[in-house]
């Protein structure tokens, strides 16, 4: 094992002061919070029953206005306990889409870095193979390593989960599935649901994958084993095509012919039913649909949470939470198996843009880090990114990063444990293989560019400033002239760090 020579020499002078009984994770929190050099890796049984089980959770599409922390007309009562009783970030960041997203939170680094084909939904390989993930981190650190649910970097089974440091995986290679027979688009890559790469006869057809994953995110945390795991949880949901069936397995969810607003079944479904009655008093069907669809999730998420507790874990494991971009708002349908036409079938946002958009609807998502006992209930303001997660991760565990891992993201020990502030830095997104889609945060002010062509001088680009005009209606790139020439130069060095394949 190796171990930095300041961490033993603190930890002997701890000892050595009387304090015998402060536990090995305690001195690593000390040293990430005090600036100690964060080297450590950990393999003994001593230390591993210190260190935390960490789970990722995932979900899809899911705006920020649809959930209940953010919006009393969306029932997830197990999702706003955990937000409540952890640290919550208001401005949290994604990219703007499902693929890209996956990229940054499992590698900490901006997709653009690794090239077009990052940049969107794709089946082809998302990065290299031998690129560090979150998965290798884990896996090099002592930890058992599982992805249940959506991969979506490289739809292959010779690019799957199990090459990226996860030990066993489970569910789709690649995107949205159906939700009762998890096929995905007709095509090379319809049959993707597997175990550990291998496809699993007949698909598990008939259960909600929502339930599946859920069944066997639970069961991996009532394994016994001698050493903390990582989870990395995908949900499918809350991705079109929207299917709640409850115990009607044989009947695809369709509107009621006797009455188009409501769903035919819909009074014998629990999804539908909550116990305040949030689901039943939104009128429009196509919105009801979305909010049972999201009840269902939080659902799960409670029985993996119940697992947590059953087991004698809850208190020793990290919760970190996110959705991977903004929401779907219309759908043309027919794109996945018994997939409905749907529109204007999410919460209104408070901000612009959508899936797909640099505006702030499309990135600006809930998120949320639960941890009892260590983290303290509160809100963060400060803008954060998931491409942090990996770096903050790395803090937490003692894990000695190494050249390769170039991360882009920061660590958010600091504003975690305590009420210190992050470096002043720039955020950055691009989208589309074909890019043309582009924008840039520092600080309140935000640089935001559509269509083809990359911005290569300052009067490219709108401004806004996201305190005064968070629905960024009103360009004032003409008033700062000095402020948009920063940000275009924060912007060019940025882009000098990506992948660009003949796409400049």
């Amino acid at each position: 094992m190796r171990r930095h020579p300041q961490f033993n020499e603190f930890k002997k002078s701890l000892l050595l002061g009387g304090i015998m009984k402060i536990s090995i994770f305690q001195i690593l929190i000390i040293c990430v919070l005090t600036g100690l050099p964060n080297t450590l890796k950990f393999v003994d049984a001593e230390e591993n029953a210190q260190r935390p089980n960490v789970i990722v959770i995932i979900t899809d599409d899911q705006g920020w206005a649809d959930i209940g922390f953010n919006n009393p007309n969306v029932y997830s009562p197990h999702l706003d306990r955990l937000a409540s009783q952890g640290v919550k970030f208001e401005n949290h960041y994604v990219m703007p889409q499902c693929t890209p997203t996956r990229v940054a939170a499992i590698t900490g680094r901006y997709p653009g870095r690794f090239g077009p084909q990052a940049l969107a939904a794709n089946n082809a390989p998302a990065f290299p193979l031998g690129t560090p993930t979150l998965g290798t981190m884990f896996q090099e650190s002592g930890y058992s390593t599982y992805l249940c649910g959506k991969w979506h970097l490289g739809s292959d089974p010779s690019h799957g989960p199990n090459h990226f440091g996860f030990e066993h995986s489970y569910g789709s290679l690649a995107g949205a599935v159906g939700m009762y027979d998890h096929r995905y688009r007709s095509g090379k890559f319809e049959q993707s649901w597997h175990r550990d790469l291998k496809p699993i006869p007949g698909n598990e057809n008939g259960t909600h994958a929502t339930d599946l994953i859920a069944m066997e995110a639970t069961k991996i945390i009532k394994q016994e084993r001698q050493k903390p795991f990582f989870l990395y949880l995908a949900f499918h949901a809350v991705h079109t095509p929207l299917d709640e069936r409850g115990t009607f397995t044989d009947q695809p969810t369709a509107l009621d012919p006797k009455n188009p607003d409501r769903w035919a079944r819909e009074d014998g479904i629990p999804w539908f039913h909550d116990p305040r009655g949030i689901i039943q008093d939104e009128k429009d069907p196509e919105k009801r649909l979305l909010l049972a669809a999201i009840h269902h999730m939080d659902y799960a998420v409670g029985q993996i949470v119940k697992a947590l507790e059953e087991s004698g874990q809850r208190e020793n494991t990290l919760i970190l939470f996110s959705s991977d971009n903004g929401p779907q708002v219309n759908w043309p349908g027919n794109a996945y198996p018994d997939d409905l036409k749907l529109s204007q079938f999410n919460q209104t946002l408070p901000m612009r843009g959508k899936k797909t958009d640099v505006w702030e609807g499309g990135i600006h998502v809930p998120a949320f880090a639960n941890w009892p006992g260590q983290f303290t209930a509160k809100t963060i303001a400060e803008p954060v990114h998931i491409i942090d997660w990996f770096p903050t991760l790395a803090a937490l565990i003692g894990y000695q990063a190494t050249p390769q891992n170039k991360w882009d993201g920061v660590n958010l020990t600091p504003v975690l444990f305590e009420n210190r502030g992050l470096p002043k830095r720039d955020l950055y997104w691009i989208w589309n293989k074909k890019t043309n889609r582009w924008a840039l945060r520092y600080g309140p002010w935000k640089i935001v560019k559509y269509g083809a062509g990359e911005p290569s001088q300052k009067t490219d680009w709108q401004l806004f400033h996201l305190i005064e005009d968070p629905q960024e209606k009103n360009n004032i790139s003409e008033r700062h002239p000095d402020v948009l020439d920063q940000l275009h130069q924060l912007f060019l060095m940025q882009r000098g760090k990506d992948q660009v394949l003949g796409n400049r």
